[in-house]
């Protein structure tokens, strides 16, 4: 069959690559991807937004299976339109897809079904939110309910730090109409760690375990960002976690929905604290993680076409996945300034270096083509990706291919991994 997969970042680029490995497919093509994804895909200018131009080229390529990439189109119904033309498509309906795009939803769910998770208060008013961060004290997490691009969070270490966030995203609309409503959440001491898993809806499957690095600093500092690297396995997340996360968690969520009327079919992506008392939900994503899907995917040994289809079918119950006992880790390249404003169009050197020796893949995240040279287009530009037999190696592969990269003003953290070296007690 023929595939499309919709979005154009790091993590389309990572499901491009996995996905042209089966046996079972013909052409994939990318909408509307970008200048890496472009020696991988046939990409075509789509927008992700363009709900009619998708469904009319996938009728018009006869194309047999769908990946949605990205949450806003999620959120905004692009799986329930492909599903009313008939076509199959691999992602939750906007109902289900609600877990993600509305962090009060998440909560209230969890609260009813004692999905375990911190306490939380939710707000559409500022001064209101304001008069109980000064009663209650920090720490605390202010968070936008709605889709902000893995931005609209401040952990806030002092009752100053909240307010300003309330501020921010209340009165300053800095993510718009996300921040019309936050939650304000017990701050939870622990270490993170992310747990994807496949669902049809019943069935649920966990994926590689794997941690995100959420700052844009080395040591977790500075504001938060879509994730600066990512490595698999987490040593943090034992076997035993593992399993109580799968009965307390992943299934407990995924039977809820159902019971809710949203099943909830696709990939469900818990976001974690392992505290002292057992594992408690951050947050909940409706979509592959990035970039944490740039290391679980290059882990995943079994073919994933059968997988997809098992889950837009109801049969994932049939599905056995195999995993390889390799380390990867995958170290992002950012453009100088990101969060924040950033400038684009830098032209990008040594990616063929950089991939020379076969130990590293360079997944384009925001890149493009201007007069024949690939430039960057995003503020996370390259997701430098290495395999290993164990994390130290990965660790050395990925950052040997990142000094062989260069563009103006590149930034990249140093320490992506050294929390699994101290698990490991290296």
């Amino acid at each position: 069959m023929d595939v499309l997969v919709i979005g154009s970042g790091g993590r389309e680029y990572a499901l491009v690559w996995k996905i042209a490995q089966s046996p079972m497919v013909g052409k994939v093509y990318c909408a509307p991807g970008n200048a890496g994804i472009a020696q991988q895909a046939e990409c075509i200018a789509i927008s992700t937004q363009d709900f009619d131009g998708l469904v009319q080229f996938t009728r018009d390529k006869q194309i047999g299976l769908v990946i949605v990439g990205p949450e806003d189109p999620l959120a905004h119904g692009i799986v329930d339109r492909f599903h009313e033309e008939g076509l199959m498509v691999f992602g939750p309906r906007a109902a289900a897809a609600q877990l993600e795009s509305s962090k009060s939803f998440a909560k209230r769910l969890m609260m009813k079904y004692g999905i375990p998770t911190g306490a939380y208060a939710e707000f559409s008013d500022a001064e209101e939110a304001i008069a109980y961060v000064k009663d209650r004290g920090a720490p605390v997490v202010v968070k936008a309910d709605g889709l902000a691009a893995g931005k609209g969070v401040t952990v806030a270490r002092d009752v100053n730090a909240a307010v300003n966030a309330i501020c921010q995203a209340m009165l300053d609309r800095a993510f718009g109409e996300a921040g019309s409503r936050i939650i304000i959440e017990e701050y939870l001491e622990g270490e993170e760690a992310s747990i994807l898993a496949f669902t049809d809806g019943r069935t649920v499957v966990p994926m590689a375990t794997s941690q995100d690095h959420k700052p844009v600093f080395d040591g977790d500092e500075g504001p938060n960002t879509g994730g600066m690297g990512a490595y698999s396995p987490a040593p943090v997340v034992t076997p035993e976690w593992c399993a109580e996360i799968q009965r307390t968690i992943l299934q407990p969520t995924v039977d809820a929905m159902a019971s809710e009327g949203a099943p909830y079919a696709g990939v469900l992506y818990a976001g974690l604290m392992m505290t002292v008392n057992g594992p408690k939900v951050i947050e909940f994503n409706c979509r592959f993680g990035d970039p944490e899907t740039q290391v679980v995917l290059p882990r995943m040994k079994s073919d994933i076409i059968p997988v997809f289809v098992a889950c837009t079918n109801g049969s994932l119950d049939q599905i056995q996945i195999e995993w390889t006992q390799d380390a990867c880790v995958t170290v992002v390249m950012a453009s100088g300034g990101y969060p924040g404003p950033y400038q684009k169009g830098k032209p990008i050197e040594g990616l063929d270096d950089a991939q020379r020796e076969g130990a590293a893949m360079v997944f384009h995240a925001g890149t493009a083509w201007d007069n024949g040279r690939v430039v960057t287009n995003g503020g996370r530009v390259l997701n430098v990706t290495a395999c290993g037999e164990t994390i130290p190696k990965a660790i050395d592969a990925a950052y040997a291919a990142v000094r062989c990269i260069h563009f103006e003003d590149a930034h990249y953290r140093n320490d992506i991994g050294s929390k699994a070296l101290k698990h490991l007690g290296l």
